[in-house]
């Protein structure tokens, strides 16, 4: 680590209480620009939150081989999607980077390899609900990937070793959903509040398990049958969620908000630790 980038860490990220972490569903990102009860949770829980040095965000829409960080000064806003309103893709989420940030995650996790990227942004599993956060997009954002070749156990373990951030004012957030079949979405009643039984059946399990602590259920996914199967046909929506559950420290409080399903396959299930 430079001496400089020793400098920026030792001046931005000093000791702090530990900070809480979230898991956002974070659902259409049409999110961004509309007005609605899960947007208006967010607002909520981040007025309770902390003022953070910086954010580490873990979206379902960056795979990597390897796991890497952002580490540019200022990343741009993504618009990874299509068939959307104008007025999504004219969004821009300005928020700086934080090469420091980066560097500090890479010392602090020992067991795995974290890599620096350039050239990413913040997609929008990031901007879209950072935005409601922190509308302002003052605080520094660095995202960090998914490795689509490990195991759920990897990346469980990974933040468990990002622990000490938290101590030093990192908001860690996750974002992804834990419902997560687009297949299977009613669409022509998309914004309908209701869950196919399965759904409903994976959403409960889900639950009871992040409520009772029970981890290894939730790294185990694979293992509880067919209503799991049809909640998380591919990972990348869920992982995020074992980011948050690995940063829980033993006895820490976990408080489940915007827990409603949307259009029969999806849920926007989000969750405050600490």
């Amino acid at each position: 680590m430079s001496q400089n980038i020793l400098n920026k860490v030792a001046e931005t990220f000093r000791p702090t209480p530990v900070m809480p972490v979230l898991f956002l569903g974070h659902g259409s990102p049409m999110n961004a620009i509309q007005e609605n009860e899960f947007v208006a949770g967010f607002r909520r829980v981040a007025a309770e939150l902390p003022r953070p040095a910086a954010i580490l965000c873990v979206s379902a829409h960056w795979e990597t081989r390897g796991t890497q960080l952002t580490a540019m000064e200022n990343p741009f806003t993504i618009h990874d999607f299509g068939g959307f309103p104008k007025a999504l893709y004219e969004v821009q989420y300005p928020a700086p980077g934080s090469p420091a940030l980066a560097e500090l995650a890479r010392e602090t996790v020992q067991s795995y390899n974290l890599e620096p990227n350039h050239s990413w942004g913040l997609d929008h599993g990031a901007w879209s609900v950072l935005r409601h956060l922190y509308p302002e997009a003052e605080v520094p954002v660095v995202q960090m990937s998914l490795d689509y070749l490990q195991t759920t156990e990897y990346h469980y373990n990974l933040a468990h070793e990002l622990q000490p951030l938290r101590e030093r004012g990192v908001l860690i957030v996750g974002s992804g959903n834990m419902v997560h079949n687009l297949r299977m979405v009613d669409w022509q009643q998309i914004n309908k509040p209701y869950a196919y039984d399965w759904a409903e059946e994976a959403s409960h399990k889900m639950k009871q398990f992040l409520l009772d602590g029970d981890h290894k259920q939730l790294i185990n996914y694979r293992c509880h049958g067919k209503a799991f199967e049809n909640a998380i046909p591919t990972p990348e929506h869920y992982l995020p969620l074992l980011y948050a559950v690995g940063l829980q420290k033993p006895g820490e409080k976990l408080e489940l908000f915007n827990d409603k399903p949307l259009g029969g396959s999806l849920t926007m299930t989000s969750l405050k630790i600490g």
